[in-house]
């Protein structure tokens, strides 16, 4: 990992899990040309995988730590795809499924624990295109599921 990276995620005090197998017939991450694309991360903290219902299970904190997990698993894959953060030259995209009740509609602020995460390592080349949507359920119950693509050098 480049020192600049790695400096920033010591400095945020984060540390990247051990990047997550499939639980199906798809890869975790594919490239194409400059673009690297990481297929939907869950959030797993110490305890395992985080899971539950924001709105009933979770609060909109808990959901958005949630979402921040998910990103640390993105990068984790990031890594593991590229050698090394460096090589990311700018978040491009990221798109968030929220496990939720009917009448939660939060999901862009639970979402954010991700994009922020982003931001926070990539600086202006964190910000990126976005969308969050509710869904009733996801893969092993998980709270919250985030995909990504990032622009990487070649």
């Amino acid at each position: 990992m480049s020192e600049k990276i790695n400096n920033k995620l010591l400095k945020l005090g984060i540390k990247l899990p051990r990047p997550a197998d499939p639980v199906a017939s798809y890869l975790p991450y594919v490239i194409s040309g400059n673009l690297l694309f990481i297929s939907g991360q869950g959030p797993f903290n110490e305890k395992g995988l985080i899971t539950g219902k924001v709105g009933s299970d979770l609060t909109l904190d808990e959901g958005k730590d949630a979402a921040k997990e998910c990103g640390k698993m993105i990068l984790a894959q990031a890594q593991k795809a590229c050698g090394n953060l460096n090589k990311i030259q700018r978040c491009i995209k990221l798109g968030g499924f929220v496990n939720c009740e009917p009448n939660f509609t939060d999901q862009a602020l639970v979402i954010e624990g991700a994009s922020e995460l982003m931001i926070d390592i990539f600086e202006d080349n964190g910000w990126h295109s976005r969308y969050a949507v509710g869904s009733n359920s996801l893969p092993l119950g998980m709270a919250v599921e985030i995909d990504a693509i990032f622009e990487i050098e070649t």
